[in-house]
């Protein structure tokens, strides 16, 4: 090898993937990272799973906006996972835990939803304090607009709760909301 090629080498980072990089990851940035891919591929599940429970229940709205969800939590998975590989890092899946798929109430259910959305949205900003105490611009540039979303969708699940809440399990009630989700 000549000596050109040898400081070349030299001057170029490499991600344990193998993959040149600009900037190594910080370990516990990229542990954090891995955490919220486990929690994003499990928000894909488990709201798989809540869009089987309501189409078992006939409530077309409600499903369709979890199945919506569902695919929503896949995309982010994706990107989370292409952001990791484009960064070097080999991507490590977690097993995930089995979805929950037995509820007392529809309340009990988006409750449920809006605390696993509180809790990606905790996750999200842990990743941003992070990546800006070690000064990881390029983390900080990808979670953006993905905490913009995230925090939209945290209130979008708090104005669903609140008209589940004031429905007081009155069946005509979640009628109109399952009818008002399915537009």
């Amino acid at each position: 090898m000549s000596e050109n090629n040898l400081k070349t080498k030299k001057l170029i980072n490499y991600g344990p993937s193998g993959r040149a990089v600009a900037q190594p990851m910080d370990d516990l940035l990229l542990d954090n990272f891995f955490e919220h891919l486990t929690m994003e591929r499990y928000a894909n599940v488990q709201y798989f799973a809540i869009y089987l429970w309501f189409q078992e229940h006939d409530l077309n709205g409600f499903a369709s906006y979890f199945l919506n969800e569902s695919q929503g939590e896949m995309e982010h998975a994706h990107k989370f996972a292409n952001y990791l590989i484009a960064r070097g890092q080999n991507v490590k899946l977690k097993e995930l835990a089995a979805p929950i798929q037995k509820w007392d109430s529809i309340e009990e259910l988006i409750s449920y939803s809006f605390n696993m959305e509180a809790d990606l949205t905790a996750s999200l900003q842990q990743l941003y304090s992070i990546s800006e105490r070690i000064s990881d611009t390029r983390s900080n540039v990808f979670l953006d607009p993905i905490v913009e979303a995230q925090t939209k969708s945290e209130d979008e699940f708090a104005n669903i709760l609140g008209k589940v809440k004031f429905a007081d399990n009155q069946p005509s009630a979640l009628l109109l909301i399952d009818s008002e989700l399915n537009k």
